[in-house]
C-alpha cells in the first residue's frame, strides 16, 4: 500500500532492537520479538522456530558484533504489518541485511519474523585454524580426486605446527617437518587438505566447545553445539566446506559429532590406520576415523587408509543390550525403538552386559590414566592454559596412584574379555549418543550429564577395540526446528570389519528410507 508512510512508532521499535542488540540487551529483545511458537529467526546457519529458542539463541551467542545501519527500507503490508529492510555494516567490513517483518499489536510493534545475513568471514576461527585454497594440494590422479579434507589439529601436516585446540601449546610448536601418514594417504589417492581444523583442548572432550576459539556451528541443529573432540572437521563437512573430515575418536569424538550434525563417522579398529604423527590422548583407545555426508565418501576414504588384506567380513546378525540403551534419554531411546521396529531384523538378540557404571568406570580411568602420561608434565607447567572443564578432567587424572592405575588395567581387561565373549562376531545396535545435541547454552552440569551418560554407551567400542560407525538414521521431531533433529544409529562390529560395517550401515540406513 504505497499511500501509507512510515510511522513514528515502527521506527522508534526498529531502533529499540538496534539499541538493544548492541548492548546485548536480552530483555528488550525478547519483549520486542512475537510471543508464541511460530516466531521465526534465520541466517546462514539455519531457522530458529517459537521465541524460546530464539531467545535461547541470544543467550548462547553472547552478544553480536558492532555495527551501524545507514539505510533503513519500511514496505507496508497494510497499517498493522510491515516489513523492514536494513544494511548493516559491521565495524570489521563488509555490508550485511537484515530483515525483518513486523507487526503491531496491543503492547506495540513486535517482529513475527528476521533474516539476519552477514558478510562471510574469510575464515571462521572457530571451525578452522589454517585454511588454504588448498592448504595442500592433493595428487592429479586417484579414487578421491575431487575430495576436499579438513584436519583435525591434532595430525601433523608438513610446515604447519600442531595445535591440540590449546593456543598455550601451540605457541611453544614449530612447523612439523614431515606429513602423518593417514593425512598422506588421503593425498595420495587425489584429496586436497583444505585446511587444519579445530578440536577440543588436547581431545580431552566429545562437546565441541573450546574455550579459546569459540564453538563451531552445527547446521543440523541451529544454536546445538556439534560435539566433539572432532569438532572442527564435523563442523567442516556439516557445512558443505569440505567433504571429508579427518578425526580422532578416544571415547566417541567422531560418533558423537557424527550423531548430532546428522553425518557418517567411523572410529576404525584400533591399530587399524596408523596413528604415528598424530598426537596421543589414551593410546589404549586412540583411533583414526572420518565424518562424511554419505556412506560412499565414508567408504572411499576408508578404502585408501585401511590394510585391505585385514579387513574381514561381517555377518547380519545383531545384538542390543537394554542395560547400554537405557542411558539414552527417553526421545532418543524412542527413536531408536522405532528404527528397529522399522526394520524388522530377523536375527537380534538381546544381551546382558552387566553393569554399565562398572564399564565405563574401567574406560575412564584407562583414559585418564594415560591422558596424564600424554600431557601431565605440560600441565603442570602450563597452569591457567586450560579451560575449567578440561582443567578439572586433568586434575582428576593426576590424582590416580600407581595401585588406582594398576586396577584399572586390570579391570580393562576384564571388560574386555567379558564383552567380546558376549558380542563374538555379531554386531551390536545402540544409539550413537545418549541425547540429541545440547543447546550451547546448556550449563556445566547439562553437558557433564551428557558426556557420562554418552560414554557408557561410546565406551564399549574403546573396552574392545572394535570398529564403531555411527549412521545419521535416527530423526526426533521438534517443534522448535524447521526440520528434524538428528540422532546416530550406532553400529559396533567385530574388529577388523570396518568397509563390512560401512557397508552394513549404508544397507540399514536405505531400509529405513523406504518405510
Amino acid at each position: 500500500m504505497t499511500d501509507i508512510t512510515p510511522s513514528d512508532s515502527l521506527l522508534a521499535a526498529f531502533w529499540a532492537y538496534e539499541r538493544a542488540l548492541m548492548a546485548n540487551d536480552l530483555e528488550t529483545l525478547d519483549r520486542l520479538f512475537a510471543p508464541g511458537p511460530r516466531t521465526l529467526r534465520g541466517d546462514a546457519g539455519g531457522v530458529l522456530i517459537g521465541h524460546d529458542a530464539i531467545s535461547a539463541f541470544r543467550l548462547g551467542r553472547g552478544g553480536a558484533p558492532e555495527r551501524t545501519v545507514p539505510v533503513v527500507q519500511v514496505h507496508w503490508i497494510d497499517h498493522d504489518n510491515a516489513l523492514v529492510v536494513a544494511i548493516t555494516q559491521p565495524s570489521t567490513g563488509g555490508r550485511g541485511q537484515q530483515t525483518q517483518l513486523w507487526a503491531k499489536t496491543d503492547a506495540g510493534w513486535v517482529v513475527r519474523a528476521a533474516h539476519v545475513t552477514l558478510p562471510a568471514p574469510a575464515i571462521a576461527t572457530a571451525t578452522w585454524r589454517v585454511v588454504g585454497s588448498p592448504l595442500v594440494a592433493g595428487a592429479s590422479s586417484g579414487p578421491l580426486v575431487g575430495q576436499t579434507v579438513a584436519v583435525k589439529d591434532l595430525f601433523e601436516v608438513a610446515g604447519f605446527a600442531v595445535g591440540a585446540g590449546v593456543p598455550a601449546y601451540l605457541a611453544e610448536q614449530g612447523p612439523a617437518a614431515g606429513t602423518a601418514p593417514e593425512v598422506e594417504a588421503l593425498l595420495s589417492a587425489g584429496a586436497s587438505v583444505t585446511g587444519i581444523a579445530q578440536t577440543d583442548e588436547f581431545a580431552y572432550s566429545i562437546a565441541g566447545r573450546n574455550v579459546h576459539y569459540g564453538t563451531p556451528p552445527n547446521p543440523a541443529v541451529v544454536g546445538a553445539i556439534p560435539g566433539g573432540s572432532s569438532s572442527g572437521p564435523a563442523s567442516a563437512v556439516a557445512t558443505g566446506q569440505v567433504t571429508v573430515g579427518l578425526g580422532t575418536d578416544t571415547g566417541g569424538s567422531i560418533r558423537v559429532p557424527a550423531s548430532y550434525n546428522g553425518l557418517w563417522g567411523l572410529r576404525t579398529t584400533h591399530g587399524a590406520v596408523s596413528r604415528s604423527g598424530l598426537l596421543p590422548l589414551a593410546p589404549s583407545f586412540d583411533t583414526v576415523g572420518w565424518l562424511t555426508r554419505d556412506a560412499a565418501t565414508l567408504a572411499g576414504a576408508a578404502r585408501v587408509s585401511l590394510d585391505l588384506s585385514a579387513q574381514s567380513s561381517v555377518s547380519p546378525s545383531f545384538v542390543v543390550a537394554p542395560a547400554l540403551t537405557a542411558q539414552a534419554t527417553d526421545e532418543v531411546r524412542n527413536a531408536f525403538g522405532a528404527a528397529l521396529a522399522d526394520l524388522g531384523l530377523a536375527d537380534i538378540h538381546s544381551i546382558e552386559v552387566g553393569d554399565v557404571d562398572e564399564l565405563f568406570e574401567a574406560f575412564r580411568m584407562t583414559q585418564a590414566t594415560e591422558a596424564w602420561a600424554s600431557w601431565g608434565a605440560w600441565v603442570d607447567g602450563h597452569p591457567g592454559a586450560l579451560g575449567d572443564d578440561i582443567a578439572a578432567r586433568f586434575a582428576f587424572a593426576s590424582a590416580i596412584t600407581e595401585e588406582q592405575g594398576l586396577a584399572a588395567a586390570a579391570a580393562f581387561d576384564s571388560a574386555r574379555g567379558r564383552l567380546d565373549a558376549l558380542l563374538g562376531d555379531r554386531v551390536l545396535l545402540l544409539p550413537s549418543a545418549s541425547s540429541l545435541a545440547p543447546s550451547t547454552t546448556a550449563d556445566p552440569e547439562e553437558i557433564e550429564r551428557t558426556r557420562a551418560g554418552t560414554l557408557r554407551l561410546t565406551c564399549v567400542a574403546g573396552l574392545t577395540g572394535r570398529p564403531g560407525l555411527s549412521v545419521p538414521a535416527l530423526w526426533v521431531g521438534r517443534e522448535s526446528s524447521a526440520t528434524d533433529v538428528p540422532v546416530g544409529l550406532g553400529l559396533v562390529g567385530p574388529r577388523f570389519s570396518d568397509l563390512a560395517l560401512i557397508e552394513l550401515g549404508a544397507t540399514l540406513a536405505e531400509a529405513l528410507r523406504r518405510v
